[in-house]
């Protein structure tokens, strides 16, 4: 997300896309003519043609491409682009920054930032749909002696460091009355984590989609999946603060975010083209792209006090093992930017 959800392997930390979506006089279905019901804001709002919107792309999430083939944001009266980071860590210190308006993440990286008093809030939720479907799991090779979570006593996992695949690590062995000093955390990006696995260089590994489908398709076994009641399957929404403290920008930047949230509920309606826009952003290959989609059914709602405390118990569980050096006040970072009842899977 992980972004839990769809991280590509790779080593650059950010790659700033070149496209740009701009305003039309009209909407432009897609070829599989997609959300073909405009939401007129062009027309209601003009103020907002003086703004453009950087939106995170976690990992070739799909985004783009399928921005593209609905046409969402053909009728917008604003500009947006999309800049591609590897995983979320780095993603939530752009909306920190200012450098991107939105962005999509696991539910780590909001606690790491707000750790380090970063300038976000999380604003909205991707909720995952399925409690039985994982975005990512703890792996382990065929051939593995490790038959459960217990068996990790002693053993090297790699996982993303401030990653949502971190959390599902720490929360996995405090599930069975393991600490991390029971283990050996060896942090490592999304690729070099692919690299010691496959070498052997590490006895487990936390990752998400694609590379667990990835290594699964090659034999890996999974010995604990990222959902209740180990760990929450929800992946959220950051926002800059400085577009959040603006009012009109504000106004602008929540019209972006519904759209999004019509771009994927299209997307999930239609999972052969969603598959197909993964698989084109991130080059892996469109069955294991259709795997990612299928392991995460998810909607969008507003961030509600039940994601603030499930998020809350994450961050007191990473203070308390040493993760992060401060206490973090979820409340202290928590927004919304959607309507109260806002659901994607309700809208067209």
């Amino acid at each position: 997300m992980s972004h839990r959800k769809f991280r590509l392997v790779g080593t650059a930390v950010a790659l700033i896309a070149t496209s740009v979506l701009a305003a039309c006089s009209s909407p432009a279905a897609g070829p599989q003519g997609a959300l073909s019901k405009p939401t007129g804001s062009a027309v209601a709002h003009p103020e907002w043609s003086q703004f453009s919107f950087t939106l995170g792309d976690n990992g070739g999430d799909g985004s783009e491409e399928l921005a593209k083939v609905t046409g969402a944001f053909d009728d917008a009266p604003y500009k947006v682009k999309f800049a591609r980071f590897d995983y979320g860590p780095p993603l939530v210190q752009a909306a920190a920054s200012g450098d991107i308006d939105l962005g999509s993440v696991g539910t780590v990286p909001p606690i790491t930032g707000a750790a380090k008093e970063y300038g976000f809030k999380i604003v909205a939720t991707q909720r995952g749909a399925d409690p039985t479907k994982a975005a990512e799991n703890i792996l382990v090779p065929k051939d593995s002696s490790i038959q459960s979570l217990g068996d990790l006593r002693g053993k090297r996992i790699a996982v993303p460091q401030g990653s949502s695949a971190h959390g599902l690590a720490l929360l996995a062995l405090k599930s069975v009355g393991l600490t991390p000093k029971d283990v050996q955390l060896v942090y490592l990006s999304p690729a070099a984590g692919a690299s010691a696995f496959n070498t052997g260089k590490v006895d487990a590994w936390s990752i998400w989609d694609p590379q667990s489908s990835v290594a699964v398709g090659q034999g890996a076994r999974i010995i604990a999946k990222g959902v209740p009641p180990i760990d929450q399957s929800n992946n959220y929404y950051v926002a800059t603060d400085k577009s959040l403290g603006d009012p009109v920008r504000r106004a602008a930047l929540a019209d972006v975010l519904t759209r999004v949230a019509r771009i994927f509920n299209w997307a999930q309606q239609n999972p052969d083209e969603y598959a197909k826009a993964i698989s084109k952003e991130t080059g892996v290959p469109q069955k294991d792209a259709r795997a990612t989609v299928d392991s995460f059914p998810f909607k969008i709602t507003q961030f509600l006090p039940e994601d603030v405390k499930a998020e809350q118990a994450l961050s007191d569980a990473f203070f308390e093992a040493g993760e992060i050096t401060k206490r973090v006040d979820l409340t202290t970072i928590s927004d919304n930017l959607l309507p109260d009842g806002f659901d994607s899977s309700k809208s067209s």
